[in-house]
């Protein structure tokens, strides 16, 4: 076999079941497939011309800027938000694109509310980390100077890599899951910074979510043979095939 079509067998078996949902559900639905992604999409957008005039800055880091020095009751309540407020020092159109493609994919494939649930955690994981990496302190390989403590923490990354992960779990595409996890940790080891890290605190978060959906997945196929076990074997009473029996 020829390693252009070895090539594309492989990349079929990888993509074609999450590439065939993607397509289903915008052929019957186009844009109204993906509803929470464009809203994303809108209030990230919003977000970021807000913040940047000298009167809108203040209130959007009021409202979803989350440092780790902040009350823990103040980042809870912040979090939900920050996952759209994109980084000042970032180009805006970049996280538009992330949530357009990553967040559309996973609002087909998954549905809007666990979509939202995943990406709620891996943010929620992503915050919780910077805390626990200020306590350990900078010279543990899992620490973070205090200084990262009054960093600005916000954007979708996070739950974008989440949910590239999950997404990728979901539908058995290994190796493309196995490239975004390999290529987070490449990011830790060339610039060791607060993002980074968080980075692999959400797929460290979507992996144990990962894991608990296969588990769940397998109890319920267990569940499903023995039910049709069951409705194979005969019924007391029910005639089996042999000749009823005299005494």
């Amino acid at each position: 076999m020829r390693p252009g079509r070895r090539l594309r067998g492989a990349a079929r078996r990888e993509w074609e079941p999450l590439a065939r949902t993607v397509r289903a559900g915008l052929v019957a639905a186009r844009l109204r497939a993906v509803p929470l992604t464009l809203a994303a999409v809108c209030l990230t957008a919003l977000l970021h011309a807000v913040q940047s005039r000298p009167w809108g800055v203040g209130a959007v880091r009021a409202l979803g800027a989350v440092r780790a020095e902040d009350p823990f009751w103040a980042a809870l309540l912040r979090t939900p938000l920050s996952l759209f407020v994109p980084a000042l020092d970032l180009p805006v159109w970049g996280a538009l694109a992330q949530i357009l493609v990553v967040f559309g994919i996973a609002e087909i494939c998954l549905g809007r509310w666990r979509m939202l649930a995943v990406a709620y955690v891996t943010t929620l994981a992503g915050t919780l980390y910077a805390r626990i990496g200020i306590a350990l302190g900078p010279d543990g390989p899992f620490g973070l100077p205090a200084s990262d403590a009054r960093i600005v923490d916000t954007g979708p990354s996070a739950a974008v890599v989440g949910l590239a992960v999950y997404v990728c779990c979901v539908y058995r595409a290994w190796f493309t899951g196995g490239l975004v996890i390999v290529a987070m940790v490449v990011e830790v080891f060339l610039k060791n910074n607060l993002a980074g890290k968080e980075h692999l605190a959400a797929i460290a978060a979507v992996l144990v979510l990962c894991v608990v959906t296969v588990a769940r997945h397998r109890r319920r196929g267990r569940d499903a043979d023995h039910r049709a076990q069951e409705s194979r074997r005969p019924r007391a009473g029910a005639r089996s095939g042999a000749p009823p029996m005299r005494s």
